[in-house]
């Protein structure tokens, strides 16, 4: 096992600790529910297979299902982010090529590209999962203002883990 395979696994870890442990107590006036482990796959470098993503993406989904006794919700919400993860990236990047194994970060893309970048999965996480929830549209308004509320909590939040993260160590081999 490399050191790339032991950081993810770290990562995973910690930010799955951090949803379980914490952030899953959270629910502000029964409308906003912080969610962070989205960024784990937003994390993922840019070069990551198609079925390594969608793998990891229900894994880590499912993952929160166990703790959250959620029959497969966040499994699906992920999986469908995961999905439009690389069409969501070239709908706002203008860049085709990347170098291996970088990760969409702050000092890799930007603050106003990460933020975009974020914003966009994670609406499309939070309204699939919030859709999947109460499984009927007739209250589609509140699930819509649930869905912008949470998203911006959200969106807070991973991008404070981006600060947190610091910058990308670039290595090249000679």
């Amino acid at each position: 096992m490399d050191f790339k395979e032991i950081r993810h696994i770290a990562r995973f870890l910690i930010i799955i600790g951090i949803q379980v442990l914490i952030l899953n107590q959270i629910r502000f006036s029964g409308f906003i529910t912080p969610y962070l482990y989205p960024l784990f796959i937003l994390l993922l470098p840019f070069n990551t297979k198609g079925y390594t993503l969608l793998l990891t993406a229900f894994f880590t989904g499912l993952v929160v299902d166990m703790f959250s006794d959620s029959l497969g919700m966040h499994a699906s919400a992920t999986v469908l982010m995961a999905f439009l993860r690389p069409w969501v990236i070239g709908s706002i990047t203008i860049k085709t090529e990347f170098e291996p194994d970088v990760e969409p970060r702050l000092n890799v893309m930007g603050a106003g590209w990460v933020f975009i970048y974020t914003l966009i999965m994670i609406f499309i996480h939070h309204l699939s999962l919030f859709l999947l929830e109460i499984f009927r549209f007739s209250g589609f308004g509140e699930t819509l203002l649930r869905t912008i509320l949470s998203t911006a909590f959200s969106v807070l939040i991973i991008m404070i883990a981006h600060l947190l993260l610091g910058s990308q160590k670039r290595t090249r081999a000679l």
